[in-house]
Order: structure tokens, then sequence, then C-alpha cells
């Protein structure tokens, strides 16, 4: 079994409420929270409009799988509304 855990931080330019805020980054939790074998969550800077920081936390029978899940949230969170300017991948 492989566990990994993935941080993505955002910068969400010319955001002005916390409201749009959810709108342009609520997708990361629509599309990755319901699958069974990833765990997500905002996890820093809840009050700020301009930044973001999610956390992922990926598990499954090899790291293969992990990785191939991992690069699957990266993919999707580059192409969102919000500019994707840092992320780390921790296998634990």
């Amino acid at each position: 079994m492989q566990v990994a855990l993935l941080t993505l931080d955002f910068h969400l330019e010319g955001c002005r409420s916390l409201k749009e805020k959810r709108r342009r980054l609520g997708g990361l939790k629509d599309r990755f929270g319901r699958l069974s074998n990833v765990a997500t969550c905002e996890s820093a800077y809840p009050d700020q409009w301009g930044k973001a920081q999610w956390c992922f936390v990926c598990v499954g029978p090899n790291k293969a799988a992990v990785q191939s899940t991992c690069a699957l949230i990266q993919e999707y969170a580059s192409q969102l509304d919000a500019v994707l300017y840092q992320q780390q991948l921790e296998y634990l």
C-alpha cells in the first residue's frame, strides 16, 4: 500500500470575494473528492481571497497507481482559473 500527500498552492489574481474563490477552485473537491482513494481539503488561507492551498491524500496499491492519480490532479489544477505557483508531493 502506498500513500502520498500532494499539496498545491494557488494565486487567484483579481479574486474579489470568498464566493468567487470557492467558485474558481470548487472543481477540485467536486472532481476528486468523490474518489474512494482520494481525500481532499482546503488546508490554508481559508479567509484570503487571493491565495489558496489544497491538500490531497492519495492511496493506492502501489506507487505507480498513486503517481497516476496525483498526475491527474496536477493536470486538472493547471487548467483552473488560478495560477498554480507551488506543488509538493510527499510519499508517506
